[in-house]
């Protein structure tokens, strides 16, 4: 094979058609974009969302509800599986971080005990809010601390 024997790879060359070069190309005048309008003209760009000049979507429908900026997110355990940790590890407190060390709560999350369950055990049961039917149960037998 020498330079001369050398040819491009077949259907890599394709002829591209050549816009905007005249009336006789049969592509000139406004080359292939039509009359008037924001996409005949240089620089256009479709914005997301954007219905040609109707009212988009995410503007018709309407908004619902409201985000209270004062609540209060609590992590909700129930009594049961503090009875489960506890008989689990053999503890008589549980705080927080013996919760987090179980993988129950995040670093910096409140946690809220819930009435769900029995405990057959006296309990010490540290935790930043209580359920009224928590707090009757846990306290039937051993106490609680509200951080």
């Amino acid at each position: 094979m020498e330079l001369h024997d050398l040819k491009p790879a077949v259907g890599s060359n394709k002829k591209k058609t050549r816009i905007g070069r005249g009336p006789g190309s049969g592509k000139g005048g406004t080359s292939t974009r039509g009359h008037k309008g924001a996409k005949s003209r240089s620089g256009y760009k479709q914005k997301v969302g954007f219905e040609g000049g109707q009212m988009p979507l995410q503007r018709r429908v309407p908004k619902g509800g409201f985000k209270n900026i004062n609540r209060v997110e609590y992590k909700a355990i129930n009594v049961a599986v503090l009875e489960a940790l506890a008989e689990k590890n053999n503890l008589d407190k549980i705080t927080v971080a013996d919760l987090m060390q179980a993988g129950m709560v995040r670093k910096n999350q409140l946690v809220k005990i819930l009435g769900q369950g029995q405990l057959s055990h006296k309990l010490e049961v540290e935790a930043h809010a209580f359920s009224k039917k928590a707090e009757e149960i846990i306290t039937a037998g051993g106490s609680i601390v509200k951080l």
